[in-house]
């Protein structure tokens, strides 16, 4: 089941009669929107009854944020990301997307729709037809049109009962708790002026650290007051929000308008490193930043969580505004672009050490600014891009952003100019998204391209890169006499050891599935064991976690059963370090291979099924090296004969219908053993 939700806050006020609205509406519709003014509390509208629904059990729950995307083009690749989909097919992204979720009952959240209200009507109408389990649960500014549409308008909090109960929590929360009468009254007439607009209470809450509440009263008063006759026709909540937001940037330090400004070139959320590094200069040095962080952060502009900083979309409206009133967008914006492809240079440099988990974590989860960082270099910066992208590629591939991937590669290969390793990396990296849609001829014909040109430019760690690619062409397509031919004559070329560099740590590793696929078990469990000691010592996962399935394998063959299951564990939990769908998938279906060995009828069943979801998810049917075949096939043979024709299935059913996550983590940790 899906289980993908933002962090719910625990401090929800209100909108009771709502709420019970929407859980009525999303048992009976297919579309529902919530509409409302910006900053009227649509998005944790929405989180809330999210939450409700999955708290229930009765469905899977998934939430796509969407105020990131600046067009259409990441649209189906943000929904596809929520919904747990990493795309390996070479259909369409929608039809791909669309077969996904065909029979699955789910909710899906999509937080943000207002600028992208075509694309999102197209998207969502093609969804819920082809999809009659899905419900969607959209928050615009306006509906999005779809026919059969539920809209939900939602209004500011009543004044004086629920904005004051919220007035008084972030009150209390930054420090200020009211307690006086005097203060309470003065409170309540401030909600009534804010029209009880949640955006707003936040924000006024905010200013309590250094103001009395009648200070505050006063003030915005008078500036609520002015603004009456001067601002466009609207409903006054619209006035409440500007006219707060407004005041809120007058009231903060210079250093703080500042910083709110720069700020709003992120798309996520990111540390105080990142905002030192992207924000300081100028009238804002590095020493300041802390304390202008801290400041915005009282103020209700920013919100924190442990140590990473995030913008209300609302909010971060007001601070691009600012940012080009300064003349500062495009310098930002290229900042934030270098910054974002340092981040990338060093998790390339960092590949084969014992960080490298943490730098597919760290490049998962600032995927909307690396988003963010391409579309501006292809528009101004296309050689930047090139290189960014040629980084980044191999990780995305193996964490669920395949078609992005070579999407990108795509669009800065066709623009960009530039030319030596950086162009032939690019090339290397648009192969490898090929081969893993089973596009072997496109692959190959790349791989050999690029060989040619890392010969040409004396490109060492080029020419591996390339070789890996053709010997992996070759491994697919059932040729692995090919393939070892082709990395031992560039090995002996490029000398040096297995960890010379990634180039070499690739090629070997092609090297040994040759080996096994070949049949040459010892001499192919010896290069693995000394592989694998290798990337233990260094702290590597990626490489290690394909030893492990190589071991695996041998030790299928050779019935030893039980230290293929070893291997095969320990294959998923590195796969599981780094986000690896397809690895995942590969290895549940070795583990279930090696269960049924053991005897482990039930356990085997249970990973066989977990398999098939984790396959499904990738958008292909099951693939790897070609000797696996034979292996899954004799041993769901004898999975099924250890349960039966009825047990089998009736197992298989239980665990596709079971939620993928918690089925691997008991398969890993050794619970739910069955016979």
């Amino acid at each position: 089941m899906l289980r993908n939700l933002p962090v719910v806050p625990p401090d929800f006020v209100g909108r009771r009669e709502e709420l019970a609205h929407l859980d009525g509406a999303l048992r009976q519709q297919h579309v529902v929107t919530l509409t409302g003014a910006g900053g009227v509390g649509k998005s944790r509208l929405a989180l809330q009854a999210a939450d409700g629904v999955l708290s229930s059990g009765a469905r899977g729950v998934a939430w796509a944020d969407l105020w990131p995307l600046r067009d259409d083009r990441l649209l189906v690749a943000s929904v596809a990301d929520a919904v747990d989909f990493s795309d390996h097919t070479t259909d369409g992204a929608l039809d791909s997307l669309v077969d996904w979720l065909a029979d699955r009952d789910v909710l899906l959240v999509l937080d943000s729709c207002e600028h992208l209200v075509g694309p999102c009507r197209r998207l969502v109408a093609r969804l819920v037809l082809a999809c009659p389990r899905l419900t969607v649960l959209a928050t615009s500014r306006e509906p999005l049109g779809v026919p059969g549409e539920h809209v939900v308008a939602v209004g500011p909090l009543p004044p004086a009962t629920d904005a004051l109960e919220m007035f008084r929590l972030r009150a209390a929360a930054a420090g200020s708790p009211l307690s006086a009468p005097a203060d309470l009254v003065a409170a309540a007439r401030l909600c009534q002026r804010l029209e009880g607009m949640p955006l707003a209470v936040e924000l006024i809450a905010g200013q309590l650290a250094r103001r009395t509440v009648e200070e505050v009263d006063l003030e915005l008063g008078l500036r609520l007051d002015i603004t009456a006759d001067g601002v466009p026709a609207g409903p006054p909540r619209h006035r409440a929000v500007r006219t707060t937001i407004g005041w809120s940037h007058e009231l903060c330090a210079p250093a703080e308008r500042l910083l709110w400004a720069r700020m709003s070139v992120f798309r996520d959320a990111v540390d105080a490193r990142t905002v030192r590094t992207v924000c300081a200069g100028g009238p804002l040095p590095a020493d300041d930043v802390d304390r202008a962080l801290a400041g915005l952060t009282r103020k209700s502009v920013l919100s924190r969580a442990g140590d990473e900083y995030r913008m209300l979309d609302t909010v971060r409206e007001y601070g691009a505004m600012w940012l080009g009133q300064v003349g500062e967008s495009t310098t930002l914006s290229d900042r934030h672009a270098r910054h974002f492809l340092e981040l990338a240079r060093e998790a390339q440099d960092g590949w084969l050490g014992e960080r490298q988990a943490e730098w597919y974590g760290r490049l998962g989860s600032a995927h909307a600014d690396l988003c963010a960082a391409l579309d501006h270099a292809l528009d101004d910066r296309p050689d930047t891009a090139l290189e960014l992208i040629g980084l980044l590629a191999f990780p995305w591939t193996c964490c669920g952003h395949l078609r992005e991937a070579a999407a990108y590669l795509e669009d800065a290969l066709a623009v960009s100019a530039a030319s030596g390793p950086v162009r032939t990396r690019a090339l290397w990296a648009l192969g490898v998204t090929r081969v893993l849609r089973g596009e072997h001829e496109a692959a190959r014909q790349l791989a050999e391209f690029c060989r040619r040109r890392a010969d040409l430019q004396e490109d060492v760690d080029g020419t591996l890169h390339a070789t890996y690619l053709l010997g992996l062409t070759h491994l697919l397509q059932g040729r692995p006499m090919a393939a070892r031919h082709q990395v031992e004559g560039t090995l002996r070329g490029a000398g040096g050891t297995a960890f010379a560099s990634a180039g070499h740590l690739l090629c070997h590793l092609v090297k040994v599935f040759a080996l096994t696929a070949e049949g040459l078990l010892d001499e192919a469990r010896r290069e693995a064991e000394e592989l694998r000691r290798g990337c233990v010592a260094r702290g590597e996962w990626w490489t290690r976690s394909y030893t492990d399935y190589q071991l695996a394998l041998i030790s299928l063959f050779e019935d030893r059963a039980e230290d293929a299951t070893a291997h095969a564990v320990s294959m998923l939990d590195g796969k599981r370090r780094i986000g690896d769908s397809f690895g995942i998938a590969l290895g549940l279906d070795l583990l279930a291979s090696a269960l049924a060995a053991q005897g482990a009828g039930e356990r085997a069943v249970a990973a066989y099924g977990a398999g098939e979801t984790y396959w499904s998810a990738v958008g292909h049917p099951q693939r790897g090296t070609p000797e696996l075949g034979p292996v899954r096939e004799r041993y769901e043979e004898t999975a099924r004969s250890l349960l039966g024709d009825e047990g089998y299935e009736s197992a298989l059913l239980r665990s596709s219908l079971s939620d993928p996550e918690t089925v691997l983590r008991r398969l890993l940790d050794g619970s739910g053993r069955g016979s």
